[in-house]
Protein backbone atom coordinates (compact mmCIF):
# COMPACT_ATOMS: atom_id res chain seq x y z
CA UNK A 1 0.00 0.00 0.00
CA UNK A 2 2.54 2.43 1.22
CA UNK A 3 4.11 2.00 -2.91
CA UNK A 4 0.76 2.65 -4.10
CA UNK A 5 0.23 5.76 -2.26
CA UNK A 6 3.33 7.07 -2.96
CA UNK A 7 2.80 6.38 -6.82
CA UNK A 8 -0.70 8.35 -6.48
CA UNK A 9 0.95 11.16 -4.68
CA UNK A 10 3.36 11.54 -7.48
CA UNK A 11 1.01 11.42 -10.36
CA UNK A 12 -0.90 14.13 -8.64
CA UNK A 13 1.78 16.27 -7.66
CA UNK A 14 2.79 15.73 -11.75
CA UNK A 15 -1.23 16.66 -12.35
CA UNK A 16 -0.91 19.87 -10.85
CA UNK A 17 2.55 21.15 -11.94
CA UNK A 18 1.93 20.32 -15.54
CA UNK A 19 -0.73 23.65 -16.06
CA UNK A 20 1.71 25.70 -14.26
CA UNK A 21 4.69 24.70 -16.51
CA UNK A 22 2.21 25.96 -19.29
CA UNK A 23 1.11 29.16 -17.68
CA UNK A 24 2.15 32.71 -18.50
CA UNK A 25 4.18 34.99 -16.01
CA UNK A 26 2.21 36.51 -12.92
CA UNK A 27 3.07 38.96 -9.89
CA UNK A 28 0.39 39.66 -7.39
CA UNK A 29 0.71 42.63 -5.86
CA UNK A 30 -0.90 42.90 -1.89
CA UNK A 31 -1.93 46.58 -1.15
CA UNK A 32 -0.32 49.67 -3.42
CA UNK A 33 2.19 48.92 -6.11
CA UNK A 34 2.27 47.25 -9.31
CA UNK A 35 2.11 43.98 -11.29
CA UNK A 36 3.69 43.11 -14.02
CA UNK A 37 3.93 39.86 -16.31
CA UNK A 38 6.17 39.81 -19.11
CA UNK A 39 5.30 37.43 -22.56
CA UNK A 40 7.76 36.27 -24.83
CA UNK A 41 7.34 36.69 -29.22
CA UNK A 42 9.24 34.70 -31.55
CA UNK A 43 8.73 34.89 -35.18
CA UNK A 44 10.80 32.09 -37.91
CA UNK A 45 11.02 33.35 -40.54
CA UNK A 46 12.76 31.20 -43.91
CA UNK A 47 14.76 31.61 -46.03
CA UNK A 48 12.75 31.36 -49.35
CA UNK A 49 13.99 32.15 -53.17
CA UNK A 50 11.08 32.62 -55.60
CA UNK A 51 11.05 33.18 -59.28
CA UNK A 52 8.28 33.22 -62.04
CA UNK A 53 9.21 33.51 -65.84
CA UNK A 54 5.22 33.57 -67.25
CA UNK A 55 2.55 32.42 -65.60
CA UNK A 56 2.68 32.23 -62.61
CA UNK A 57 4.72 35.46 -61.64
CA UNK A 58 1.67 36.90 -59.26
CA UNK A 59 1.39 33.98 -57.21
CA UNK A 60 3.93 33.35 -55.03
CA UNK A 61 3.60 29.06 -55.71
CA UNK A 62 4.79 26.61 -58.03
CA UNK A 63 3.07 27.20 -60.99
CA UNK A 64 3.69 23.86 -63.32
CA UNK A 65 2.87 25.88 -66.91
CA UNK A 66 5.88 26.40 -69.14
CA UNK A 67 4.88 29.90 -71.68
CA UNK A 68 5.90 29.99 -74.96
CA UNK A 69 7.29 32.47 -77.35
CA UNK A 70 6.36 32.40 -81.25
CA UNK A 71 8.20 34.02 -83.85
CA UNK A 72 6.30 32.80 -86.62
CA UNK A 73 7.14 33.54 -90.28
CA UNK A 74 4.12 32.22 -92.12
CA UNK A 75 2.21 35.16 -93.18
CA UNK A 76 5.41 37.16 -93.81
CA UNK A 77 7.97 34.45 -95.33
CA UNK A 78 9.86 37.23 -97.31
CA UNK A 79 11.27 38.39 -94.06
CA UNK A 80 12.95 35.31 -93.70
CA UNK A 81 16.89 36.23 -92.98
CA UNK A 82 16.23 39.91 -93.68
CA UNK A 83 16.87 40.80 -89.83
CA UNK A 84 12.72 41.48 -89.83
CA UNK A 85 11.30 40.71 -86.58
CA UNK A 86 8.40 39.04 -86.61
CA UNK A 87 5.47 39.05 -84.84
CA UNK A 88 5.42 37.18 -81.61
CA UNK A 89 2.25 35.64 -79.87
CA UNK A 90 2.11 34.04 -76.93
CA UNK A 91 2.06 34.68 -73.38
CA UNK A 92 1.32 38.59 -74.25
CA UNK A 93 3.28 38.47 -77.38
CA UNK A 94 7.32 38.45 -77.04
CA UNK A 95 6.80 40.38 -73.65
CA UNK A 96 7.00 37.86 -70.63
CA UNK A 97 6.30 39.21 -67.20
CA UNK A 98 8.88 38.14 -64.50
CA UNK A 99 9.31 38.27 -60.90
CA UNK A 100 12.13 37.16 -58.39
CA UNK A 101 12.21 37.07 -54.53
CA UNK A 102 14.27 36.44 -51.91
CA UNK A 103 15.54 37.14 -48.35
CA UNK A 104 19.12 36.11 -47.87
CA UNK A 105 21.09 38.32 -49.96
CA UNK A 106 22.17 39.16 -53.40
CA UNK A 107 20.40 36.76 -56.22
CA UNK A 108 22.40 35.24 -59.51
CA UNK A 109 20.26 34.22 -62.22
CA UNK A 110 21.66 32.05 -65.22
CA UNK A 111 20.01 31.18 -67.78
CA UNK A 112 20.91 27.21 -69.77
CA UNK A 113 19.60 26.59 -73.44
CA UNK A 114 18.85 23.08 -74.21
CA UNK A 115 21.50 21.84 -77.12
CA UNK A 116 23.70 24.28 -78.90
CA UNK A 117 20.26 26.58 -79.94
CA UNK A 118 16.55 26.09 -81.49
CA UNK A 119 16.57 22.85 -83.57
CA UNK A 120 13.81 21.31 -86.20
CA UNK A 121 15.49 18.14 -85.89
CA UNK A 122 18.26 18.26 -88.33
CA UNK A 123 19.09 22.27 -88.66
CA UNK A 124 19.95 24.72 -85.63
CA UNK A 125 19.34 28.16 -84.94
CA UNK A 126 22.18 29.10 -82.30
CA UNK A 127 20.82 30.95 -79.17
CA UNK A 128 22.83 33.93 -80.01
CA UNK A 129 19.85 34.58 -82.62
CA UNK A 130 17.26 35.22 -79.43
CA UNK A 131 17.86 38.17 -77.16
CA UNK A 132 16.15 39.68 -74.71
CA UNK A 133 15.66 43.07 -72.87
CA UNK A 134 14.13 44.23 -69.16
CA UNK A 135 11.81 46.99 -68.34
CA UNK A 136 13.99 46.88 -65.52
CA UNK A 137 17.58 48.13 -64.80
CA UNK A 138 17.52 46.35 -61.34
CA UNK A 139 16.12 43.17 -62.88
CA UNK A 140 18.61 42.09 -66.07
CA UNK A 141 18.04 39.47 -68.46
CA UNK A 142 20.73 36.99 -68.15
CA UNK A 143 21.68 35.68 -72.13
CA UNK A 144 21.93 31.65 -72.94
CA UNK A 145 24.99 30.71 -70.82
CA UNK A 146 25.37 33.72 -69.13
CA UNK A 147 24.75 35.20 -65.61
CA UNK A 148 22.63 38.12 -64.03
CA UNK A 149 22.00 39.76 -60.83
CA UNK A 150 18.83 41.48 -59.76
CA UNK A 151 19.96 44.73 -57.48
CA UNK A 152 18.85 44.35 -53.91
CA UNK A 153 15.72 46.22 -52.79
CA UNK A 154 17.10 47.02 -49.24
CA UNK A 155 19.54 44.62 -46.77
CA UNK A 156 19.10 41.20 -48.12
CA UNK A 157 16.04 41.51 -49.57
CA UNK A 158 15.79 41.34 -53.50
CA UNK A 159 11.85 41.54 -54.65
CA UNK A 160 11.75 42.46 -58.17
CA UNK A 161 9.38 42.79 -61.01
CA UNK A 162 10.02 43.39 -64.44
CA UNK A 163 8.75 42.47 -68.11
CA UNK A 164 11.71 40.81 -70.64
CA UNK A 165 11.32 41.17 -74.04
CA UNK A 166 12.19 38.98 -76.28
CA UNK A 167 14.23 39.27 -80.16
CA UNK A 168 14.93 37.24 -82.44
CA UNK A 169 17.81 38.10 -84.97
CA UNK A 170 16.44 36.24 -87.94
CA UNK A 171 20.05 37.62 -89.34
CA UNK A 172 20.36 33.96 -91.54
CA UNK A 173 18.65 32.12 -93.79
CA UNK A 174 17.48 28.69 -92.53
CA UNK A 175 16.25 25.87 -93.97
CA UNK A 176 12.34 25.41 -92.92
CA UNK A 177 10.95 23.73 -90.30
CA UNK A 178 9.99 24.77 -86.53
CA UNK A 179 12.69 25.16 -84.44
CA UNK A 180 12.11 24.49 -80.46
CA UNK A 181 14.13 24.94 -77.82
CA UNK A 182 14.00 25.77 -74.00
CA UNK A 183 15.88 27.98 -72.04
CA UNK A 184 15.83 27.32 -68.15
CA UNK A 185 16.32 30.12 -65.59
CA UNK A 186 18.06 29.21 -62.22
CA UNK A 187 17.46 31.88 -59.26
CA UNK A 188 20.88 30.92 -56.48
CA UNK A 189 21.22 33.06 -53.26
CA UNK A 190 23.58 32.13 -50.52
Amino acid sequence: MKKSSFVLKALVAASLAVPMLASAESQLTVGAGTAAARLNFQVVIPRILFLAVGTGNATLGTVGTIDEVVFDYTTNPTDVGGGALAPAASVTGNVVPVRVLGNNGLIEITAAGSGTGLSNGTDTIPWTQISATSSEATFPVPAVGATASPTLNAGRLTDRTATWTYSFANSDIVAPGTYTGQVTYTASMP
